[in-house]
């Protein structure tokens, strides 16, 4: 029986994936196998030793310490692309949101409330005052070009806006993906110098964090409009309100709002609405919720983000799944030990990412489980499961 602690209220399509036969789950459980988290942060949270996988059913996982958990051979798993299409349409929203002055019409609208029938008079008097561009014609650059930015990308085609696209990690399932009339940038340069819209989806690591700058908006056009429904931290907060000041930016859309930023005219925040829609979290929950059966039953990793995504059909009689250090000399010794103690490898698999790596040995017959404790006593073997 497998134990699953949920941290959050995770959608009841998600949990009936696990068979409850097999697994228990709920806020209360204790030494569970394994985590499910929305946006709980795990930060301060003690480890038990028992916790095998933590699964965010949300593509962000700046609530979980990753490396403390890769230390300790969690591998904490996330569901690109399930919130994918929901992100896609409050980008489009924020897109006519810059340019309309929708929020502010709208608003205005509102204070007319008892000018009797002399609202449809001051309503063409005042119209003027919310004119805004047509996105048909003008140039969007889209920055990260995973399932959100290529979404974002072909959406914008269909609108009749040029669009310029860059990501230097691109995979080939977004290249298939992707509309043929997307212009590949080869720099970011390219976008600033470029677009008249600038919409970031990236991740909030060393390299992006900060990436929208004094620097780099000195390189953009005047007048540009740029959407953040990725991470605040991307964009470093007095750098655009400066900006906005002097009308080098004209709207900075943004999801996730500070005290310096609201009632500044220039800037259209919203509440963090990107994937909250119940057909997002419904997505997310069962994509999760797959992870962690397929990793817990099977030992396979699918999209992880501290350890190495490592598959291998199952096959013999015994699975032993080792999580170690990314050194030199690791996977000899792991072969090493099984062929010392006379046990046959019927078939093996490794993956590496950054510091840490992953191998699945399948065995011929079945042996002590103890042998784990013989591959443990290796300094760097983290951990090692038996299936």
């Amino acid at each position: 029986m497998f134990h699953i602690k949920t941290l959050n209220k995770i959608s009841p399509l998600g949990m009936e994936k696990f068979d409850r036969s097999t697994y228990a789950w709920g806020d209360d459980i204790e030494n569970p196998d394994a985590v499910m988290v929305r946006s709980a942060s795990m930060h301060d949270m003690e480890m038990p030793e028992s916790l095998l996988a933590i699964a965010r059913a949300g593509a962000g996982v700046n609530n979980i310490p990753l490396d403390k958990c890769a230390e300790e051979g969690i591998v904490v798993f996330n569901t690109p692309g399930a919130n994918a299409n929901a992100v896609k349409e409050i980008v489009l929203l924020g897109l006519l949101l810059s340019s309309r002055k929708i929020a502010p019409a709208i608003e205005w609208v509102q204070s007319l409330k008892g000018q009797g029938a002399e609202v449809g008079k001051l309503v063409e008097k005042g119209k003027s005052n919310f004119v805004g561009p047509e996105l048909k014609g003008k140039k969007l650059g889209v920055i990260g070009l995973g399932a959100i930015g290529v979404l974002v990308a072909n959406a914008a085609i269909s609108l009749g806006m040029t669009v310029y696209g860059y990501d230097p990690y691109l995979s080939v399932d977004a290249a298939w993906g992707m509309h043929t009339s997307v212009i590949h940038a080869t720099s970011l340069r390219d976008i600033y110098e470029n677009c008249d819209y600038i919409t970031l989806h990236v991740p909030c690591n060393t390299e992006t964090k900060g990436m929208i700058n004094a620097s780099s908006i000195s390189m953009m056009k005047t007048g540009v409009r740029i959407l953040n429904f990725a991470r605040g931290e991307l964009v470093v907060e007095e750098d655009m309100l400066s900006a906005l000041d002097e009308k080098k930016v004209t709207v900075y859309v943004t999801d996730f709002p500070t005290e310096a930023q609201l009632g500044h005219n220039g800037v259209v925040a919203l509440p963090h609405l990107g994937a909250s829609t119940p057909e997002s979290e419904d997505n997310c929950a069962k994509m999760a919720a797959e992870e962690l059966i397929t990793y817990l039953e099977s030992g396979n990793i699918v999209n992880s983000v501290n350890y190495p995504n490592v598959s291998l059909p199952k096959s013999g009689e015994m699975r032993f799944c080792v999580l170690h250090k990314n050194v030199s000399g690791t996977l000899s010794k792991i072969s090493t030990a099984f062929s010392d103690a006379g046990i046959n490898i019927e078939n093996m698999i490794n993956g590496s990412k950054k510091d840490y790596a992953y191998t699945i040995v399948d065995l011929a017959q079945k042996v002590d489980a103890g042998f784990a404790e013989k591959l443990t006593a290796d300094p760097d073997v983290i951990k090692v499961r038996v299936i």
